[in-house]
């Protein structure tokens, strides 16, 4: 193979499809912010397309993994028995692994919208 060989300067790949499934694989493309022709490529080829969803669904864990370091954080400041945690009562720490509950429950809802991204992330 000539080493000045690129991309732009061989024959092309056609793929014949309805205007319905182009616009389906274009729509595709744009999610994961790639040409039509790129996109086909990596498909083709087996690489991994990741779309802008997939991003925002980190995003999203990586927050619920500040929060629940935050929340272990102050839970861990209570077990010590250190002085600025004496005003708080046993409802506050109660409402506190309640808090940790929930934001499991969050973390646990974005790991399932990431595994499974046909169904998930819809609400960006």
């Amino acid at each position: 193979m000539d080493q000045r060989c690129t991309r732009k300067n061989t024959p092309p790949v056609k793929v014949y499809c309805l205007p319905e499934e182009r616009a389906q694989l274009q729509a595709s493309a744009s999610a994961a912010r790639k040409s039509l022709s790129t996109y086909l490529l990596n498909v083709g080829l087996g690489y991994p397309v990741r779309s802008i969803v997939d991003q925002r669904c980190v995003e999203d864990l990586l927050r619920v993994n500040a929060d629940m370091g935050r929340l272990g954080g102050l839970l861990k400041l209570w077990l010590t028995n250190d002085e600025r945690t004496a005003a708080f009562g046993e409802s506050t720490i109660r409402a506190l692994l309640a808090k940790i509950e929930a934001t499991q429950d969050e973390l646990l809802d974005v790991v399932r919208t990431v595994l499974t991204p046909r169904d998930g992330c819809e609400r960006f």
